[in-house]
C-alpha cells in the first residue's frame, strides 16, 4: 500500500485503498496468485488487529480478490495415446510394462508404484489387490486392473519378496525418475472394489490398446 500513498497510515487504510494495491500489483504484471497471496496477507493481518482490539473492524472483510483457476494446466493423453502408451511399455519389457499400467490403469503416483513391495500384493472377495502407502502416510488397499495384475506377474516373476519394480540390473528397488505425468485421475472415495474405477479405465483403453 506504501507504493500508491507514502503517508497512508495502516489503520487509516479502507478498502478502496487495498484494491488499488492490488491493482497495482496487476499493472506491474504480478500473477493472480501472487497477488492473491499478498491480500490474504494482508486480510489476515487486520483480522488479526480486530480480534487484538486494535481496530474495530478490518477494510479486507469484503475484499475482492482475482479468481484462481485450479484446474491443472496439462492436457492428459487421450485413449488412442495411452493405449499407445502401453503398447509401447509392453514392447519395452516386464518392468517398465508393469509400472506403466500402474500409473496409467491404476492412477498410482510414481513415488507410490516405485515403493510398491511383492509382500503387499494380495487377493480379496476374488480381487487382486496391492496395499500402498499414500501421501501423509495413509495406508489403502486397491484392486488391480486384470492388465495391471497379468503385467506385475509378469515383472515379479518367480520373486516372492523384495520391489515389484527393480532396477536394469536387477539388484535394489528402481529409483525415481523424472515424474510422469499423472495419467488420469482416480476415485478417492472407493469403497466396492467391484465398482472400483479402475476397471472402468481398464475396459475404455482396452480397445486402443490391443
Amino acid at each position: 500500500m506504501t507504493e500508491i500513498n507514502h503517508e497512508l497510515r495502516v489503520f487509516a487504510a479502507k478498502r478502496a485503498h487495498i484494491e488499488l494495491f492490488a491493482r497495482r500489483l496487476e499493472q506491474d504484471g504480478k500473477a493472480r496468485a501472487t497477488v492473491a497471496r499478498r491480500l490474504s496477507t494482508i486480510a489476515g493481518f487486520y483480522r488479526y488487529c480486530v480480534e487484538e482490539q486494535l481496530i474495530l473492524s478490518s477494510p479486507a472483510v469484503h475484499l475482492r480478490r482475482p479468481k484462481l483457476n485450479y484446474e491443472p494446466s496439462a492436457t492428459g493423453l487421450d485413449r488412442n495415446e495411452l493405449g499407445m502408451f502401453l503398447v509401447q511399455a509392453g514392447l519395452a519389457g516386464g518392468r517398465d510394462h508393469g509400472l506403466a499400467c500402474l500409473l496409467a490403469l491404476n492412477g498410482l503416483r510414481i513415488s507410490e508404484a516405485l515403493n510398491a513391495d511383492i509382500e503387499h500384493l494380495g487377493l480379496e472377495r476374488g480381487h487382486r489387490t496391492l496395499t500402498i502407502t499414500r501421501k501423509g502416510g495413509k495406508i489403502v488397499t486397491i484392486p488391480l486392473a486384470p492388465r495391471t495384475a497379468r503385467a506385475v506377474d509378469r515383472c515379479v516373476a518367480e520373486r516372492e519378496e523384495g520391489p515389484i519394480s527393480l532396477n536394469h540390473d536387477g539388484t535394489r528397488r528402481l529409483d525415481r525418475h523424472a515424474d510422469p505425468r499423472t495419467m488420469m485421475r482416480y476415485d478417492r472415495a472407493r469403497r466396492f472394489l467391484d465398482r472400483h474405477a479402475t476397471y472402468i479405465v481398464a475396459t475404455f483403453v482396452a480397445g486402443a490398446s490391443r
